[in-house]
């Protein structure tokens, strides 16, 4: 009688470890299917949205040693005569005006990089979750990159045309383009500071969702502070 009530106390247990082994499953199985997904979705968009509001302003790029935009390689020796023969002034100006230019731009794409979170799939959740450094840099340059340089070049192409030394840069970089010797994004000033204001705000969005990963608690957000606690 005692060894019946001992088998059945003991099936009673391992089918309550069974339970709760299962509840637990279910419980890690719906934070990386609901909870990681909207965890990260409100870290990226809390993440781009700092990345924009830091790099938007005056000096975001120019006073940003990881993102200032210096001059293209193949310039850098003509800007090195151009200072010997007293005309740095004519450097500074442009440095000056290729950040500006991303300064101007940054604000522009703030609703393509929101849309873009508001889009992902549980999918690319799971890639950025179990992706490394780059991860967040890659989701985004695979689905804005193209249409925010578009957004994007107008906006450095007015700015850099009323600079003399871009449109001389130009039509060197031009012909030297058409001759294999420089890359199309270097052609021009134009789409050498649109790629470097695209490379800047995917570094400083990347940076920002790192912050967020490391302090969930410090964002104040309920879903941030569950998914990253319980992964971190």
């Amino acid at each position: 009688m005692q060894r019946r009530h001992f088998i059945a106390h003991s099936s009673l247990a391992l089918l309550i470890l069974a339970a709760t082994r299962q509840a637990q499953a279910l419980t890690l199985s719906d934070l990386t299917e609901k909870d990681a997904s909207a965890g990260i979705k409100a870290a990226l968009q809390k993440g781009a949205l700092a990345a924009v509001g830091l790099l938007g302003q005056p000096d975001g790029f120019l006073g940003n040693p990881k993102v200032k935009i210096p001059l293209p390689g193949n310039l850098e020796k003509a800007a090195e005569l151009l200072r010997m023969t007293g005309q740095g002034q004519k450097v500074d100006e442009l440095v000056t005006t290729m950040n500006r230019a991303a300064e101007t731009a940054v604000p522009m794409g703030k609703d393509l990089l929101v849309g873009a979170v508001k889009s992902m799939t549980v999918e690319d959740a799971k890639k950025i979750l179990g992706g490394g450094d780059n991860a967040v840099t890659t989701f985004f340059a695979d689905k804005t990159r193209e249409p925010l340089g578009v957004k994007f070049l107008p906006v450095v192409t007015q700015a850099t045309q009323k600079v003399n030394l871009a449109k001389s840069y130009n039509r060197v970089a031009g012909k030297l383009a058409m001759a294999g010797v420089i890359d199309g994004q270097t052609a021009t000033i134009e789409s050498y500071v649109t790629g470097k204001t695209l490379d800047g705000l995917y570094t400083i969005i990347g940076e920002e969702e790192r912050k967020i990963r490391q302090d969930p608690v410090g964002t104040g957000s309920a879903i941030l502070k569950k998914v990253f606690g319980a992964i971190g």
